[in-house]
């Protein structure tokens, strides 16, 4: 279970899905939400409404006729006036090669169908937060582990724990991104992006030290190793 405690303004999201049925009950859900949704069956037209628009997300099929998302992600990122928009890859394919190529074609974050809306929108809250730091509340939470970013304290199973100031930036970067596995290089990017003397096996050490001091007796391990991959928050 996740749980982020946000507060979100109405936001403006583009929806390019070729799947009637899909796209209206995405549209009808974010809406329901409070946003405002703008929809496109296809890759043409999401690129026209992307640069028209300018929405604050765009939620990209992978599949489409005419242009494929591959190619819209790309078109929309490489826009001088389109690229700083988040972009979540909405795919059936769940193979890993089929995810990687999403991501360096530069979309934020995908989702596999089929998804829960729960799912989804906790996907669109955690890239909204990212770009709008602004609507980040003080606590972020996952399952029995707490970080208060005012205080700069940690809990687990209401547990203080301590960590130095490298496994504090290391543990608020994951629980921004639960369920997502990084490379070493993407969370060097994000938790050392000044420092260009730090190396693969520094982030291990740091991601040992973390696990060891959260992964309390009897708990579940939270920080897992994803072979060849990276690191995941579970």
């Amino acid at each position: 279970m996740v749980i982020i405690f946000i507060v979100l303004d109405s936001k403006n999201i583009l929806v390019v899905e070729d799947d009637l049925d899909i796209r209206e009950l995405i549209s009808f859900n974010l809406a329901n939400e409070g946003h405002q949704v703008f929809e496109a069956n296809d890759g043409e037209v999401g690129i026209d409404k992307a640069r028209n628009n300018n929405p604050d997300l765009i939620l990209l099929d992978l599949m489409l006729p005419g242009i494929q998302g591959l190619d819209v992600c790309r078109i929309i990122k490489s826009d001088q006036e389109t690229k700083e928009i988040p972009i979540i890859m909405v795919t059936a394919l769940g193979q890993e090669e089929d995810i990687v190529k999403g991501l360096e074609t530069g979309a934020d974050d995908y989702i596999t169908k089929p998804f829960g809306f729960n799912e989804l929108m906790a996907r669109i809250k955690a890239l909204l937060r990212r770009s709008d730091p602004k609507t980040v509340s003080d606590d972020l939470i996952f399952e029995d582990l707490k970080l208060d970013r005012t205080e700069r304290r940690v809990f687990r199973d209401n547990n203080e724990i301590h960590l130095g100031p490298t496994e504090f930036r290391l543990l608020e970067f994951f629980l921004l991104n639960p369920k997502r596995v990084f490379s070493r290089d993407q969370i060097l990017e994000s938790v050392w992006p000044n420092n260009i003397n730090v190396e693969s096996r520094t982030i291990d050490v740091h991601i040992r030290r973390l696990r060891q001091s959260i992964n309390l007796s009897g708990k579940k391990e939270l920080v897992r190793t994803v072979r060849s991959a990276g690191y995941s928050l579970s």
